[in-house]
């Protein structure tokens, strides 16, 4: 297990990642990450952005149930 502590930066507050957690996480310098919650409560720091894999996860359904259509307007 991986600990952090919150320190100032500027007028906000950060959390500074060791080169470590940043390999873990498979992250950069300029990378976003994003704090998500799980349905248990806790929460879950990711590289992954749960928004547009949501979307993705529709779009893929979409082509998926509606490829004829998709196939007839490509022509």
């Amino acid at each position: 297990m991986l600990s952090f502590k919150v320190t100032r930066i500027g007028a906000s507050s950060g959390v500074i990642l060791t080169k470590e957690a940043m390999a873990r996480l498979r992250v950069k310098k300029g990378d976003t990450l994003y704090l998500t919650e799980a349905p248990d409560g806790s929460y879950r720091l990711t590289p992954y952005d749960p928004d547009f894999e949501r979307q993705m996860r529709l779009a893929e359904e979409i082509m998926h149930d509606d490829r004829e259509v998709l196939r007839a307007l490509a022509r």
